[in-house]
């Protein structure tokens, strides 16, 4: 089948890739336009660009998805369907319809649990034990068409959303390639999703990686795992230092101290929690590398009972 593909990095990147592997026909790639990137703030081309430039696909980037000397370029080039993962754009109609297939999706989870900008993080901080992917037909409300492929994946008990996601993309590849074969045969089936279960992921700032000490200990491990890497969970040491926790575990119950307190272990770092205790295993202090919270601990001599504590919270936006 020939199709237009669009999103933007770092889920479609995997799903681009695969789909190049097929034998269905990569007409475009339609992306976000170039941003600055690194402390030089220089323009640099996404991995996506990148991907597709290697392969010699054609790459549009418009600022306006909906305009119409873009919209003519697309209907030029015939696709049958389009391909979204994760293009960051709300799809008007007259995007949805300028392919006879419609428009298709793949989503990091299953459908209808987690829809919304940030399934994956989600399903992390819910504490769910199996996620996956989904491929669905685009309408204009959020998330809700019907359903052709689903896919399961096992959350691990120590994986992360950066590591999540990896594996999320290249089963979306896998659904994305099935979905197209399906389509080409006749044999597409779509089902409708029950509305009953649905849940929303609201989409991710900054600020959402604010640790808060006074949550139980288990619902912080939840949530450094889901912000990382992105927007890290953050919080200060007890000299006012900036850190971003990348790892974590529970230690116990029946822990006694005060929210962020760090508690008296020479070879672990343990901070008090509402309810149990946090060990942190490994963090970023802001503008240096990543290291074991242990080794930072040596060179910060903290002494136990200092505290860690949250960051100045700021307003939320809509």
């Amino acid at each position: 089948m020939r199709f237009v593909f669009l999103g933007s990095p770092p889920f479609a990147t995997p799903v681009l890739e695969r789909l190049l592997l097929s034998r269905h026909t990569a007409l475009a790639l339609v992306t976000l336009p170039d941003r600055p990137r690194g402390r030089g703030r220089e323009v640099e081309p996404s991995p996506l660009v990148s991907l597709a430039r290697e392969r010699g696909l054609p790459v549009m980037q418009p600022a306006d998805p909906h305009a119409e000397e873009f919209l003519a370029g697309l209907r030029a080039l015939a696709p049958e369907v389009l391909l979204v993962a994760s293009y960051g754009v709300i799809l008007r109609e007259s995007l949805l319809k300028l392919a006879p297939h419609g428009a298709l999706n793949v989503h990091a989870s299953l459908l209808p649990r987690h829809r919304g900008a940030s399934p994956i993080q989600a399903a992390i901080l819910a504490g769910d034990a199996i996620t996956g992917v989904s491929l669905q037909r685009i309408v204009q409300r959020l998330d809700e068409g019907d359903v052709l492929l689903a896919r399961e994946v096992p959350i691990g008990a120590q994986q992360t959303a950066g590591e999540l996601l990896a594996e999320l993309a290249a089963k979306g590849g896998e659904i994305a390639v099935e979905g197209l074969d399906l389509i080409e045969s006749g044999r597409a089936r779509f089902m409708p999703q029950d509305p009953a279960r649905a849940s929303y992921a609201r989409k991710l700032k900054k600020e959402h990686g604010r640790i808060e000490f006074t949550q139980p200990a288990a619902l912080l491990e939840r949530h450094v795992r889901a912000f990382n890497p992105w927007p890290g969970a953050r919080c200060l040491d007890p000299k006012g230092r900036e850190l971003a926790l990348q790892r974590a575990r529970v230690h116990g119950a029946g822990v006694l101290g005060a929210p962020g307190e760090l508690l008296a272990d020479s070879e672990r770092v343990l901070l008090a929690c509402g309810s149990g205790a946090l060990e942190l295993l490994e963090l970023t202090p802001a503008g240096k590398r990543a290291m074991s919270a242990i080794e930072y601990l040596r060179g910060a001599r903290f002494s136990p009972g200092e505290r860690f504590t949250p960051l100045a919270a700021t307003p939320e936006r809509a």
